[in-house]
């Protein structure tokens, strides 16, 4: 019989508004944008930073502040806006027991990082926050993590695999590229989250949480059961 062992299944954990509040850096960092240049340069930066996101497809906030500088030239204030982004302490963004259910996750199989992003910022935001350590460097970043999962699989080689994210209709596109030898769980944190209320999705999560921390309360039998694929792969004979 093959055992639930940490071979067998691979956790993959989504970052922003999933393991730390990535919403209270954005409102931070747009606090700090107006006190130093006024309300229409905070809206400026927005401006850049949304027509990039469209562009790229992910968020990139330094590219977006390279942008913002022009016409900015000599405000002693710009030279400080890299080091607020590259400094900021993100280890007090993470959502409460983050960390935990990160080292609960390890006890049943192998966490991994699955994010999206640019190739500075995002590495530097999962290093400050403590999350690279908590699951020993195992972190991928792609432009669209649901295009990347071969990729993924070739890295990280499992029976099953568990996508844990805030965005449901990301979760749903994972779903539809790997079936039932995946497991959606989508936490309701962040304003993905919300937005997506009222919304249909197809194919639905297949587990639902209110906060990161929740994790704690699932063995693995609970992510299994909830696909198909996953129960028969615990309990089908070795070859």
């Amino acid at each position: 019989m093959l055992t639930q062992g940490k071979g067998d299944v691979v956790f993959l954990l989504d970052v922003d508004n999933t393991l730390l509040d990535n919403d209270r850096f954005g409102a931070d960092l747009g606090a700090r944008l107006e006190q130093a240049f006024g309300a229409d340069q905070r809206d400026r930066y927005w401006s850049i930073f949304a027509a990039l996101r469209e562009e790229l497809s992910y968020a990139d906030y330094l590219a977006a502040l390279q942008k913002f500088r022009l016409g900015l030239d000599g405000n002693p204030d710009l030279l400080q806006m890299s080091s607020f982004m590259l400094e900021y302490p993100f280890a007090n963004r993470l959502y409460p027991r983050a960390l935990e259910a990160i080292a609960h996750l390890g006890t049943l199989g192998l966490p991994v990082v699955l994010s999206d992003g640019d190739i500075v910022f995002q590495p530097r935001k999962i290093q400050r926050s403590g999350v690279w350590d908590a699951v020993q460097g195992r972190v991928l970043i792609d432009v669209h993590k649901e295009l990347a999962l071969d990729a993924m699989r070739q890295r990280y080689p499992a029976r099953h695999y568990v996508m844990i994210d805030d965005k449901p209709r990301l979760l749903a596109a994972m779903k539809r590229a790997l079936g039932e030898k995946l497991t959606t769980v989508f936490v309701h944190q962040g304003h993905y989250a919300a937005e997506s209320a009222d919304t249909i999705i197809d194919p639905p999560p297949d587990l639902e949480i209110e906060r990161i921390g929740d994790l704690l309360d699932h063995d693995l039998p609970d992510f299994l059961a909830a696909s198909p694929v996953g129960v028969a792969a615990t309990n089908q004979e070795r070859p």
